[in-house]
């Protein structure tokens, strides 16, 4: 299949065919027809295709919610009828025939036949795993059979919540869920037990319509644009439960209490609370966890009357999935200096002294999940995952499946940045060295082409790297090492001081410290001190199913978490453009 690269931009418009002509055919409305979904809808002319499919109930994906920025939305039609297209982006097909355009950014003119281009995504690579301790076993929901009324009742806090017919004492299980914005893990625990019981993961749906929090917040203030978000997640949440109790062999309506962990716009969503207040300032959000929901009013299927558990958050942009992670990770109880930090599209972190914790985020956006990166895709089957440059200067990749390789997933773009700074093809600025100069190694520099007066580096024939991807790499390791610096001054912290530097998160535990480190995401001064937990917002949720006790320090704790705003420094600018550099 030909490629597509698309810079997009609202300013100029591409123009196939003319536009509506007369009045009489600008108010007639047009039929769109989607295939293999055979979905017709009607449209006035004028309408985006991406904004046709939504209509029609068909998803394409569009990570950066139709910004541009992406192109990612690329669908098909008959190259004899883009005369029936208006494209608003500057547009290079890589072989002009194939009928490829931006769904965002392709607005019909007549009717139409769209043919989406199927992604296959298998093998998604998802982190379920993660650092944790023991806990005692005291669950928020207890049960109590009464021999003389034969039913059994059902207590969340001590407090009678429910019935049930007969003898269920023996049945209570719970669910730890973990919320990511990109993905999704749901564990089933024995809350008699405390024993694990399954653990499932998933693709979170909402990253098809929207990538980052940012754009997800927008997306959620659209017509529809809520529902659709909290229906998604729901429905993909209760796919993992339903298929998570058939291998567990427990009926759905045993499972009494989930904990929702994420951050705090996945909150949101998921409650189907309106996260517009993160997205503007002063990022207050409507949701401060710490609270419960009836599980029918969220949609999780459970017990009749089941609760969701929805843990504090510490602010907008440092939330659930933090909070649990602090309680995994122990960062009260440890002494010394540790730094704890989740990567992904948004850099939460926190540094911990002696108990005493101070948090906060920054916006990396999605190029550490594979998006807005030419050949970026997600942690699946194919997709480069690790690359390193041996001495003679031969590239040695690995793929997910070890299949040849078909893109490049985040961890596998921070090693292959890492790698090629280390050895000098991309110097401190982020340009590519010029493939001519002498002191590159040849098999290296050999990689290194020039199209259209753009230069490249080949990792396979159909996998690349340019010099744009390299920039996003700079924007979001600058952001999350801008984050860093401000919270070390803050506490007038030296990097020498620092005992441990923690990374949370799916994303984090496939990472290599030395990547970190030559990039300039660390500071050079925590090498040989940086561990990988995983998964600690599903750990920590786990935690708090077990031992209901803990959420009461949980919320005490995080009133007395410091924060440190960056958005309200004016020297942020200065410190992330200083940490783009390599």
């Amino acid at each position: 299949m030909a490629a597509l690269v698309c810079i997009a931009t609202q300013r100029r418009a591409t123009t196939w065919g003319c536009p509506y002509k007369t009045a009489t055919e600008a108010n007639a409305l047009l039929n769109i027809t989607f295939h293999p979904n055979n979905k017709t809808v009607q449209v006035p002319p004028g309408t985006t295709i991406l904004a046709a499919a939504r209509l029609a109930g068909v998803t394409i994906e569009t990570p950066c919610n139709g910004a541009g920025h992406c192109g990612k939305c690329v669908v098909r039609v008959d190259p004899a009828l883009l005369d029936s297209l208006v494209l608003h982006a500057e547009c290079q097909l890589a072989g002009e025939g194939d009928g490829l355009v931006l769904a965002c950014h392709a607005e019909a003119v007549a009717d139409l036949t769209v043919y989406l281009v199927e992604k296959e995504e298998k093998g998604l690579k998802i982190v379920t795993a993660g650092v944790g301790h023991e806990t005692r076993l005291k669950p928020h929901m207890t049960k109590r059979f009464d021999a003389g009324r034969r039913t059994t009742r059902v207590f969340a806090g001590g407090e009678l919540l429910a019935e049930e017919p007969g003898d269920t004492s023996g049945r209570l299980v719970g669910a730890a869920i973990d919320i990511g914005t990109t993905t999704l893990v749901v564990s089933l625990v024995d809350l008699l037990s405390g024993r694990e019981l399954v653990s499932l993961s998933a693709l979170n749906p909402q990253s098809l319509h929207a990538q980052d929090v940012l754009s997800r917040i927008r997306f959620a203030s659209e017509a529809n644009g809520l529902r659709t978000m909290q229906r998604d997640v729901i429905n993909a949440l209760n796919l993992l439960i339903a298929e998570g109790g058939e291998q567990a062999g427990i009926a759905v309506s045993d499972i009494h209490e989930a904990v929702f962990s994420g951050n705090t716009c996945m909150l949101h969503l998921a409650a189907g609370v309106d996260p517009a207040p993160i997205g503007k300032c002063p990022f207050i959000p409507a949701l401060r966890g710490g609270s419960y929901l009836a599980m029918a009013e969220t949609g999780v299927q459970g017990a009749p009357a089941g609760i969701v558990y929805l843990p504090p958050v510490i602010s907008g942009y440092v939330g659930a999935d933090i909070t649990a992670g602090m309680l995994a990770a122990r960062l009260t109880e440890l002494p010394g200096t540790i730094l704890f930090i989740d990567i992904g599209t948004n850099g939460e972190m926190i540094l911990a002294v002696d108990g005493r914790l101070t948090a906060t985020s920054t916006a990396a956006g999605p190029a550490f999940e594979g998006m807005n990166i030419s050949c970026g895709m997600r942690a699946a089957r194919g997709a480069v995952e690790y690359a390193q440059v041996e001495e003679d200067g031969a590239l040695a990749i690995r793929t997910i499946g070890e299949t040849e390789p078909s893109g490049i997933c985040g961890s596998g773009l921070l090693d292959l940045v890492g790698e090629l700074v280390r050895t000098g093809m991309v110097g401190k600025s982020g340009r590519f060295a010029d493939p001519a100069d002498p002191s590159l190694l040849p098999l290296l520099a050999a990689r290194l082409t020039k199209a259209d007066g753009k230069t490249e580096f080949r990792v396979s024939e159909r996998v690349y790297l340019t010099q744009k991807d390299v920039r996003q790499v700079q924007l979001a390791k600058g952001a999350i090492r801008a984050g860093i610096e401000f919270l070390l001054k803050e506490k007038g912290v030296a990097v020498a001081d620092i005992d441990r530097v923690l990374i949370a998160g799916s994303f984090g535990y496939h990472l290599r410290e030395e990547s970190l480190i030559t990039l300039g995401l660390l500071p050079r001064g925590v090498a040989g001190k940086v561990s990988f937990l995983g998964n600690t917002s599903r750990t920590g949720a786990e935690m708090l199913l077990i031992n209901g006790e803990l959420r009461s320090g949980l919320e005490k704790l995080v009133l007395d978490v410091e924060q440190v705003e960056l958005t309200a420094r004016a020297d942020f600018d200065k410190v992330f453009v200083d940490a783009m550099g390599f």
